[in-house]
C-alpha cells in the first residue's frame, strides 16, 4: 500500500516543469530513506553516469525510440541526483545548474538571440569556440588542447586535440601527409617490435592510433563509430560462424584454425 505522504508522488506531471519538480521530489526523498542513495557520492556515481551515457547511445544508434526514452530519462536522474548531492554539500542546486546552462546557450549562440548574423555552419561553431575559451580564461592555445576531457575515449579525445590544433594552423594541408605519417608510425612501431622494449612498442603503438585518428579527420570518419562498426561486423561474422558449425554438428571450440578460417571466409562473403 502507498503511503500516504507519497500518494501524490504518484501522479504524473502535466508539463515540463511539473514533471521535473516530480523527479526532484522523488530524488530528494530517496536521499534520505533509501540505504543506498544515502551513501552516494559524485565520485561512487561516477560509473552510473558513464554506463546511462552510453546507454542512451546505444540506444540511439539502433534508432531503439522507446528505449531511448527511458535512457534519456535515467541520464537526466544522474543529473537531478548529483544536483542534489551539491544542495546538500551546500554548493548548487538543480535550478543553478539549469540556469547556468541556459545563460551558457543565450552566451553562445548571439547569431540566434543577439543582432548578429552567421551564413555558415563553419562560422557558427567558430563563435561557439571563441566564446568557449573566453569563458574558460584559456590564456594559451595549450590550454585549449588541455581542457578536453581526459575521461573522454581516446579516440574522441585525440580527435579532438587534433581538431584545436587543426584550428590554429598545426596540421597537414592534405590527407597525403596524414597517410605518409601513418606509414611512418608503422615501421616505428616494427622497428620497435623487433627490439624487443615494451615500453616503446606501447608508445610507437599509441603513435600509430594517434596518426588514424588524424587520417580520420581528413575522411570525416569518427573513429568511434567506424570501430564500434567493425567490432559489431566482427561480432555478427562469429555468429554466423558458430550457427553454422552447430548446423553442421560440430564444435566451433574445437574446430582447427584452418576450419575455423574456412567458416570465417563463408561468414564474410554472405
Amino acid at each position: 500500500m502507498i503511503k500516504k505522504e507519497y500518494e501524490e508522488l504518484y501522479a504524473q506531471g502535466k508539463d515540463e516543469g511539473e514533471a521535473l519538480k516530480r523527479l526532484s521530489s522523488i530524488v530528494k526523498i530517496l536521499r534520505k530513506e533509501c540505504p543506498w542513495d544515502r551513501v552516494q557520492t559524485h565520485q561512487t556515481l561516477i560509473r552510473c553516469m558513464l554506463e546511462e551515457a552510453y546507454e542512451a547511445v546505444d540506444a540511439i544508434q539502433e534508432k531503439d525510440k522507446e528505449n531511448l526514452r527511458e535512457e534519456l530519462g535515467d541520464v537526466l536522474l544522474q543529473v537531478v541526483f548529483h544536483s542534489n548531492l551539491s544542495e546538500d554539500e551546500g554548493d548548487f542546486n538543480l535550478t543553478a545548474v539549469i540556469n547556468e546552462e541556459c545563460e551558457k546557450m543565450l552566451r553562445r549562440h548571439p547569431h540566434v538571440f543577439l543582432e548578429e548574423r552567421v551564413k555558415t555552419i563553419d562560422k557558427a561553431l567558430e563563435k561557439w569556440d571563441n566564446m568557449k575559451s573566453r569563458e574558460h580564461n584559456e590564456k594559451s592555445y595549450t590550454e585549449r588542447l588541455q581542457k578536453v576531457p581526459k575521461a573522454l575515449p581516446a579516440l574522441l579525445r585525440s580527435s579532438k586535440v587534433q581538431s584545436k590544433a587543426s584550428k590554429i594552423g598545426f596540421d597537414w594541408e592534405d590527407v597525403g601527409g596524414a597517410f605518409s605519417k601513418l606509414e611512418e608510425e608503422f615501421r616505428e612501431l616494427k622497428d620497435a617490435y623487433e627490439k624487443g622494449n615494451q615500453s616503446d612498442i606501447t608508445e610507437e603503438f599509441g603513435d600509430l592510433l594517434f596518426s588514424m585518428v588524424n587520417i580520420s579527420r581528413f575522411l570525416d570518419i569518427d573513429p568511434e563509430e567506424a570501430l564500434n562498426g567493425s567490432t559489431a561486423k566482427f561480432i555478427e561474422r562469429f555468429r554466423y560462424m558458430e550457427k553454422a558449425s552447430v548446423e553442421r554438428g560440430l564444435d566451433l571450440g574445437r574446430m582447427s584454425l584452418e576450419e575455423m578460417d574456412k567458416l570465417w571466409m563463408e561468414a564474410k562473403n554472405n
